[in-house]
């Protein structure tokens, strides 16, 4: 197994693979997915997030290599849509998911990091008498505007974000789109967000949720990424929406460079731009923090106990 030394960083991974009706398994010194006779070579090493659909399965060992290679893994809905469990991150250090700990716990800072967060969505600088619930009113306003911008480029009809989160296909072609789009952009996020260390539940603008900082995050990106992909594909109505939508996606975030700019700009918002280096505590502490007889990457049941040593 290589070390997390010698594993591409976040920002030099491709973003993401979604896997669907078949089995995933280890195959020779990698990943391979099994549907039927063929067996399609998975490069774990490069990605950040492995989405696994309705009919897939996986093994023990594939979730083991998966783990070992820093490498999220997120069973979702069909083509993508909504999550429903994911892995943890590769980082060992806490150092990070502390310092966002006590952001969120001071209501000043707190309303200094959505200040900014709104600042870099929409370059607008607001003042710091602005309150919380007015920042979301702003935001909100903006992307309806971002809405009806898009549906006049895209000449599709725009009547409101609508979904059923029991049956997503009862929505209309362009609201399925932008489910599945935003679905590519939070498994995203999402790995990066553990990857670097962070909470994805400790929100700033978003709040209660498990994934309230996926979505800050996301929200980061969607006037520029996953509004227009969604509208270009929904004006093209294919009858594959939903892999077309993770296609463009794809591209869309390869040419943003998105995986590059995450944890940069995450740290922006957070007012860290100090830290966005990786430092030897997040690769030794897999040694450091895990008791003795876990180098295969595996987590020890047993807590550390203080004074031994």
């Amino acid at each position: 197994m290589r070390t997390l030394h010698e594993l591409p960083r976040f920002r030099d991974r491709w973003s993401y693979l979604y896997l669907e009706m078949g089995r995933l398994d280890v195959e020779a010194d990698s990943l391979g997915f099994h549907q039927g006779d063929t067996v399609v070579p998975v490069p774990i090493d490069q990605l950040g997030v492995v989405m696994l659909g309705p009919g897939s399965t996986v093994t023990h060992a594939a979730i083991k290599s998966l783990s070992q290679n820093n490498c999220l893994i997120a069973w979702t809905g069909q083509d993508g849509v909504r999550l429903y469990a994911a892995s943890i991150g590769g980082t060992y250090s806490a150092r990070r998911l502390i310092r966002q700990a006590r952001l969120v716990s001071d209501d000043e800072k707190r309303l200094e990091v959505a200040w900014r967060m709104y600042r870099f969505r929409f370059n607008e600088v607001i003042p710091p008498v602005v309150s919380l619930e007015s920042i979301r009113g702003m935001e909100g306003i903006r992307v309806r505007r971002a809405y009806a911008k898009a549906s006049q480029e895209y000449g599709v009809e725009w009547k409101g974000r609508h979904y059923d989160q029991k049956d997503w296909s009862k929505g209309d072609p362009i609201n399925r789109a932008l489910s599945a789009a935003n679905a590519c952009l939070y498994g995203i996020c999402h790995a990066g967000i553990l990857s670097a260390g962070y909470s994805s539940a400790l929100g700033f603008v978003h709040t209660g949720k498990m994934l309230s900082f996926v979505y800050d995050v996301a929200d980061l990106y969607k006037t520029e990424l996953t509004i227009p992909v969604a509208f270009k594909v929904a004006a093209a109505n294919p009858t594959d929406l939903e892999r077309q939508v993770r296609i463009e996606c794809r591209e869309a975030f390869y040419e943003f460079k998105l995986l590059e700019r995450l944890l940069p700009d995450i740290a922006e918002v957070l007012g860290v731009s100090d830290d966005i280096g990786e430092s030897p505590d997040e690769f030794e502490g897999r040694i450091v923090t895990l008791a003795i007889g876990t180098e295969d990457g595996s987590f020890s049941w047993e807590p550390e106990r203080s004074g031994e040593g």
